[in-house]
């Protein structure tokens, strides 16, 4: 029986819609759905009907994150004591540039975040060229805190150095309509109507000559490359590997391992103490006075 794709495609209206789909597990990502991601904005920069692209999420979220369940809890692709960076730089670069395909995508692509676009899945948002929110949505990089360190970097070349650090020196989440308000992203409005700001927004953008496009964005983007966007995703990347392989980072996933990530997250997102080095998993009685 063939299994149901992780990312949907349909079009319509000179639009392409790709919409995350693991709507059970608040489209948590997995490399596999990396690799269906960057197929989908392949094909619908092949088609030439297509003038813009929309990313949204099934259900209730844009998307959690990395499924902690599969890559924390049960170590699915997580070395062992020996490890090896490169290999683990390979694969993290592989789904860095599978979701930056939105960012070098040549027609323009729109994020819709609805509920949450956190952890990974505010790589997958920022990677976007437009970013739109639900007011009441949250945004933010909880691994910052441990077990994580953003590939995309988008966090700084969004917000400048003083925010993209109080953001990831805390780990701390905000509001679409906060994020509005700082520059994260582009705009910020009531759920009930975030459905409709998209569509206005790639209804305008449509009726522009896709070389037209292709080539305002070309102008932009090589402006971040020139400020070195790719010299700093690499060293995010490598980063990235540290901090699932430091002691604090194995500590992290003996405890997710031991109850469960549910119980790590919330110890590490709540603010409990993570300790230099790693040591004593914290009890459950601990956990659930937080």
């Amino acid at each position: 029986m063939p299994t149901e794709p992780t990312v949907l495609y349909e079009t319509r209206d000179r639009k392409a819609y790709l919409t995350l789909n693991r709507p059970s597990s608040l489209n948590a990502l997995t490399l596999a759905m990396a690799r269906e991601l960057a197929d989908a904005v392949a094909r619908a920069n092949a088609d030439d009907d297509v003038r813009v692209i929309i990313l949204q999420g099934a259900g209730r979220s844009f998307s959690s994150g990395y499924d902690l369940r599969l890559y924390a809890e049960q170590g699915v692709d997580n070395q062992g004591d020996l490890w090896d960076p490169i290999k683990d730089y390979a694969s993290m670069r592989a789904a860095t540039e599978h979701y930056f395909s939105l960012w070098r995508s040549l027609k323009p692509t729109i994020a819709k975040v609805h509920g949450h676009a956190v952890a990974g899945g505010s790589d997958v948002a920022l990677s976007c060229d437009l970013v739109l929110m639900a007011e009441d949505a949250q945004i933010g990089y909880m691994p910052a805190r441990v077990w994580g360190c953003p590939t995309t970097a988008m966090w700084v070349y969004r917000l400048g150095a003083e925010r993209a650090k109080r953001m990831l020196l805390t780990g701390d989440t905000i509001t679409g309509k906060r994020a509005a308000e700082w520059g994260l992203v582009l705009e910020a409005v009531p759920a009930a109507e975030l459905d409709d700001a998209v569509e206005r927004l790639a209804d305008r953008m449509s009726t522009v000559p896709s070389n037209q496009l292709a080539m305002q964005k070309l102008m932009v983007n090589q402006a971040y490359d020139n400020m070195g966007l790719q010299s700093t995703q690499n060293l995010a990347t490598l980063f990235d590997g540290i901090t699932r392989h430091s002691p604090e980072g194995r500590w992290f996933m003996d405890f997710a391992q031991q109850q469960g990530f549910h119980s790590a997250t919330k110890w590490r997102d709540a603010g409990g103490l993570i300790p230099n080095g790693g040591g004593p998993i914290p009890t459950e009685s601990e956990v659930a006075a937080l």
